[in-house]
């Protein structure tokens, strides 16, 4: 197969024309934006079970490479919460430097996806699956963050949901009420911080700055970075290669694809967003293999998986952004902050990022749509509750193959719905002179049957279960297929199955009007050369002309008086 798709960002489309105005509405964007990273980064990281100089430097690095080289004008990227559960799995199972392992291989995994022109296939995952997920994620991130936010004296928390209610409920007596009331105490300046306010100041930041100046100064005895972590380093990251374990290696690609699944996911769906907020069209190909390169380069120094991130890169368009040079600015406004404020960092309280998770935990979820489910057809409702449970209870690698199964099947029992197949006579179907059987005879032992729809699955059982409601068997069967615009091997198979049964009894089967695709299908295969090319007919007239042909050749063999002729249509 022929790519056309070429390597080209959109930097290289918005540096055309670019303006002076729109460098100063790109910076005062980029800066809004980096300030608005920074507790999400350091507080993703720690829910992440890494550093919070982990989260910084993968929102430094992947916003960078995102903005750089991606195929969106306004996208942000960085650390996000789908992430978050399985990164503390992998970490808990298989260790750090398997982690970054898996990170690359992910990463490789999106570049394939981007070089292989699959980014518009992503958009077919059904809605209740994408939802299922995001709500099943917001569950986890919440429950994460119950343990920093109540203040409770617990070390290691489980990586499984059950395991950390189960803790949580056992150590629930010791909560720490100072710890809790900042925690509280945050939340509210979040949520009602005013958001005229909030798109120059976010009320994250008002909450972290005043939390750390208040445990600061009145020496609350609360965990911060600086009793769990030792503080933020001040400098660059360091290049490190993880060290390779092959026997590892097959037991993390089920992870790794859980990573490149879900980057690809959250990235194109926040692309378009983006597109919707500036009336743009973004390249997905080019953005997939944006986020190839930037979860195959964080790793290397200490970095976690990234994506594009939904809420900062709304962020960004509401406080003016409009090119890629906003990130790239996001990027180096949270690099100034490593290198200049780090040593400050160390008195963050740990409750403040838990607020700031436990918020976005509760933005992040579609609540609503649990309201909707009745009104859904059961089968997506079934396919949104297993998807969301899967994820909540299982670990996330396992829901996301499940997942991706149940959308398998319900597709599958979509398009299957689509086919119908129905009867014919002389009082019906006034499609046009040739394709009518309206006012025309049909000759005895002949039915005619409409297939309507893609011929796909199902087909067989569809059209033996009308010829038996028929109560009787054709000399000749024809199959309208005017309206069958698709065929695939399962469809061939099941009218190679229909030939080959009535053949056996001594019965032709004639196609009238098959479309180019599904009459391309069957040459290819050999069975218009079997079916015979005599009984593969432009129209309905010229199919009834042949059925007669065959009811007289068949008399004729029995000794039999032909049946009235009909002249073949021109």
């Amino acid at each position: 197969m022929k790519l056309e798709w070429s390597f080209h960002p959109k930097l290289v489309d918005t540096l055309k024309n670019y303006s002076r105005q729109d460098l100063v509405a790109d910076l005062v964007a980029g800066v809004t934006v980096g300030i608005v990273a920074l507790p999400l980064a350091m507080a993703f990281g720690i829910a992440s079970g890494v550093t919070p100089q982990a989260g910084i430097f993968t929102a430094v690095i992947a916003g960078f490479i995102i903005s750089a080289i991606g195929g969106s004008r306004v996208q942000i990227g960085g650390p996000t919460g789908a992430f978050v559960s399985i990164v503390a799995g992998i970490i808990v199972v298989y260790h750090i430097d398997n982690l970054y392992i898996c990170t690359i291989m992910a990463g490789i995994m999106l570049l394939i996806m981007g070089f292989t022109r699959m980014g518009g296939m992503i958009k077919f995952i059904p809605f209740p699956v994408t939802m299922g997920f995001t709500c099943g994620i917001a569950v986890l991130i919440f429950s994460t963050q119950i343990k920093d936010f109540l203040g409770l004296p617990v070390d290691k928390m489980p990586p499984d949901f059950v395991g950390k209610i189960k803790v949580l409920l056992e150590n629930i007596r010791v909560i720490d009420w100072r710890t809790l009331a900042l925690g509280v105490a945050s939340i509210v300046i979040i949520k009602t911080w005013p958001k005229k306010l909030a798109q120059r100041v976010p009320g994250s930041i008002v909450a972290l700055l005043l939390a750390t100046v208040v445990v600061a100064a009145f020496k609350i005895p609360v965990e911060t970075i600086d009793t769990r972590f030792h503080g933020i380093p001040q400098g660059l990251p360091k290049f490190h290669f993880p060290e390779l374990a092959w026997t590892n290696i097959e037991h993390l690609f089920e992870p790794a694809f859980t990573i490149a699944l879900l980057a690809a996911i959250e990235s194109l769906l926040s692309a378009v967003v983006a597109d919707g907020m500036i009336d743009d069209r973004h390249d997905s190909n080019q953005e997939l293999v944006a986020q190839g390169f930037a979860n195959i380069f964080c790793p290397l120094f200490g970095g976690i998986p990234a994506t594009g991130a939904i809420a900062r890169t709304a962020t960004n368009v509401r406080s003016g952004g409009r090119t890629p040079i906003a990130g790239i600015v996001h990027a180096l406004t949270l690099l100034l902050i490593i290198l200049i404020a780090a040593p400050l960092a160390k008195y963050i309280p740990l409750a403040v990022l838990s607020s700031v998770l436990v918020v976005v935990a509760f933005n992040m979820g579609e609540w609503h749509q649990f309201r909707r489910l009745a009104k859904w057809p059961k089968s997506d409702s079934a396919v949104f509750l297993s998807v969301f449970a899967l994820t909540v209870l299982t670990d996330l690698p396992k829901a996301v193959g499940i997942g991706m199964i149940l959308a398998a099947i319900l597709f599958i029992k979509r398009v299957s719905e689509t086919m119908q197949i129905t009867a014919l006579n002389e009082n019906s179907d006034p499609e046009g002179a040739h394709n009518s059987l309206f006012g025309k005879e049909v000759p005895k032992g002949v039915l005619v049957y409409r297939v309507f729809g893609a011929f796909l699955f199902g087909a067989a059982d569809k059209l033996e279960t009308a010829l038996k409601r028929a109560n009787q068997e054709p000399e000749v069967l024809i199959l309208k297929m005017q309206s069958v615009l698709a065929m695939d091997a399962t469809g061939l198979n099941a009218l190679e199955d229909i030939y080959e049964k009535l053949h056996r009894k001594g019965k032709q089967l004639v196609l009238s009007g098959p479309h180019t695709q599904p009459l391309l299908t069957m040459e290819n295969d050999g069975f218009i050369d079997e079916l015979g090319e005599e009984n593969v007919c432009p129209h309905l007239d010229a199919a009834l002309a042949r059925a007669r042909e065959i009811l007289a050749q068949k008399a004729a063999s029995r000794g039999q008086p032909a049946p009235n002729r009909v002249p073949t249509p021109e």
